[in-house]
């Protein structure tokens, strides 16, 4: 059978919403529900039909992201659901398609995602391309090495976040460029963000924030919940779940992260950071940092050519790139990719090709952590000239690592 796909209209937000209720097991409160109306851009939001039932949706934000040394239109794709009885008659295939066709349209050469379920989207081009670790850290052991970086002029001020909404807006958009993967906010994104309704908690407590500032203004603020409680003996057990920090240099940076794991009656630290954050650095003994290592941004390649000449690189690279890519045939060609300091030019070429890779391993790296050689070495890269991927993950390797930390 073929499902029809259209955009939706306001009209049918209730029965998109029905779709994605059933697909993710998840009935939000009304408030939420209109939250994600007020963000949703109809016009890129696709419901594959069955007769008058919508069977599957996607949508697309469209974000401005930090890549490598630039800042790009990229797709932001989400709310990807079928219905459990429509399920393996290629509705998701087919939206997917669909929905590259016309990010490609819009002129997005990118496309990015999270992904609830990791074994999904290489199937349509996506490969793994930022990491998050999630801390557990003890407050007892968490000190600093003594060369610590302090800034005498600095100081902390407690406030509700709502009331500091737009010094906290500020500084975010003051350090957006510098980690690939993070995409400018609107004012949407941060009504979302510090959105602190009994639901929301979720049994942590109220939103708070602390910053860092001193008589010039606000370098750095922290936004987190506590969950108290306390032990079988009457000691202090509680856990706070720190949800951002964000500074503009590395004293600011240093003393939010000490003000976080002084916190009274707090015994651990909960969060999801990127992969090289600075506090497993700041750490005198990093033993004492639990971390689990998992997935983040999953990126996609949807104009091959111009995706590669919109980013940085790290080194000079000339290698010819036989790409693999059966869901956008208009990549599936060869490329030589010519990079050096100054910029890049990617052509398509009939030249014999040096490696060949499927778009997903180009996704993987396209944001600066790629596992090329990984990959190499794993039998899932064609090399074709010696030495060539590792020319090639060297060039496209970037510091800091992806990380967006701000899911969609």
């Amino acid at each position: 059978m073929t499902y029809p796909i259209r955009p939706i209209d306001e009209s049918e937000w209730p029965a998109f919403g029905r779709v994605l209720e059933e697909a993710f097991g998840w009935t939000p409160h009304p408030t939420q529900f209109e939250r994600w109306k007020a963000e949703t851009e109809f016009d890129r939001t696709l419901a594959a039909f069955d007769g008058e039932q919508i069977a599957g949706v996607t949508s697309v934000f469209s974000f401005t992201m930090t890549v490598p040394g630039a800042q790009l239109p990229v797709a932001g794709v989400t709310a990807v659901s079928v219905l459990p009885s429509h399920r393996r008659r290629g509705v998701l295939s087919s939206l997917m398609r669909r929905q590259l066709s016309d990010v490609r349209e819009r002129g997005e050469p990118v496309a990015a995602l999270y992904a609830s379920e990791a074994l999904i989207y290489g199937r349509f081009g996506y490969g793994r391309a930022a990491s998050e670790l999630s801390f557990r850290i003890d407050k007892n052991r968490s000190e600093f090495v003594r060369d610590a970086p302090q800034d005498p002029s600095l100081r902390l001020r407690v406030a509700k976040p709502a009331d500091v909404r737009p010094e906290m807006e500020q500084l975010f958009a003051s350090v957006v460029t510098r980690r690939p993967g993070r995409y400018e906010r609107n004012p949407q994104t941060w009504n979302n963000l510090l959105a602190d309704e009994e639901f929301d908690q979720r049994g942590s407590g109220p939103l708070r924030s602390i910053l860092a500032e001193d008589d010039t203004g606000v370098r750095g603020y922290a936004l987190f919940r506590i969950k108290s409680s306390w032990d079988d003996d009457g000691v202090p057990d509680g856990t706070l779940k720190l949800y951002e920090l964000e500074a503009s240099d590395p004293a600011a940076y240093a003393l939010l992260w000490r003000s976080v794991l002084d916190r009274d009656l707090v015994a651990k630290v909960e969060c999801g950071r990127p992969a090289d954050d600075p506090l497993i650095a700041l750490l005198a003994d990093q033993r004492q940092l639990r971390a689990g290592w998992g997935d983040e941004l999953w990126v996609r390649l949807v104009e091959v050519d111009r995706a590669l000449t919109s980013r940085a690189y790290s080194a000079p690279v000339d290698v010819v790139i036989e790409v693999e890519d059966d869901v956008c045939p208009w990549n599936a060609r060869r490329w030589r990719l010519t990079a050096d300091l100054s910029g890049a030019e990617c052509k398509p070429v009939e030249e014999q090709p040096d490696m060949t890779l499927p778009v997903t391993a180009l996704g993987s790296a396209y944001m600066g952590d790629g596992m090329l050689g990984e990959q190499f070495e794993a039998g899932l890269l064609g090399e074709h000239n010696p030495g060539a991927v590792r020319r090639l993950a060297t060039a496209m390797s970037w510091s800091p690592k992806p990380w967006c930390g701000q899911g969609f």
